[in-house]
């Protein structure tokens, strides 16, 4: 069983070499970086890890999508430019995948941060993942290339489109939790605040169920992301 890790990247060169080394020491058969058009050395430091990069438009679902249309591998696992993958990744994700009634899922999330916040959302993310079936893209979701393809892929929108394909998923079979780490960045959380981070997450996913389009809450993502 052949494991394909899909790094979207864009302006990650500070960070991009470390995805890729955790990819490769998890056991990865295969490694593509998708850049989305950066102007620092990203591609430049990606083509010295010995993995394919390849061009796309900027976006995470096109990205991404582009990269699972290059891969090789029977499983696609999609890594965070700013996340790494556990040693024991890919061996968790081929063991589970022995078992028919599995299509993907989710490792756990160690933020890379000290204090009992990060802990309490830890264990919040991966219950979310048990009880609702949806890991978000930063948790590495992994799914069967068959189910991807059948699934269309990730949704082309701006934003969520982690949380469309979980949805599709989960109706065929319910993603599972691994507990291999993936080990993410803190910035995102340490720039707006754990709380404030954490509700406007739910406010976008309350959003979406009363209607609102992913493209719209991207806009409104983007104008409050300063």
């Amino acid at each position: 069983m052949r494991i394909t890790v899909i790094i979207p990247a864009l302006n990650e060169e500070s960070v991009i070499d470390q995805a890729i080394a955790s990819a490769w020491e998890a056991g990865a058969d295969e490694v593509i970086v998708v850049d989305g058009g950066s102007d620092d050395r990203t591609v430049a430091v990606a083509k010295e890890y010995n993995c394919k990069v390849v061009a796309a438009p900027k976006g995470r679902a096109s990205q991404q999508n582009a990269g699972a249309r290059e891969a090789t591998g029977d499983v696609f696992l999609f890594l965070h430019a700013d996340s790494r993958l556990g040693e024991s990744a890919c061996q968790q994700i081929r063991d589970a995948l022995e078992r028919p009634d599995v299509a993907g899922g989710a490792l756990r999330q160690r933020i890379e941060a000290n204090g009992l916040g990060y802990r309490i959302l830890e264990q919040g993310n991966a219950w979310r993942v048990r009880w609702l079936g949806l890991p978000y893209g930063d948790q590495a979701i992994f799914v069967r290339r068959e189910e991807f393809e059948e699934l269309g892929g990730f949704p082309e929108v701006k934003l969520m489109e982690d949380l469309l394909l979980m949805k599709q998923l989960r109706r065929k079979a319910w993603p599972v939790l691994l507990p291999g780490l993936v080990f993410v960045d803190a910035r995102r959380w340490q720039q707006h605040g754990i709380i404030r981070q954490t509700l406007r997450n739910w406010w976008l996913l309350a959003a979406h169920k009363l209607g609102k389009s992913p493209d719209q809450l991207a806009t409104y993502y983007r104008r409050h992301d300063e």
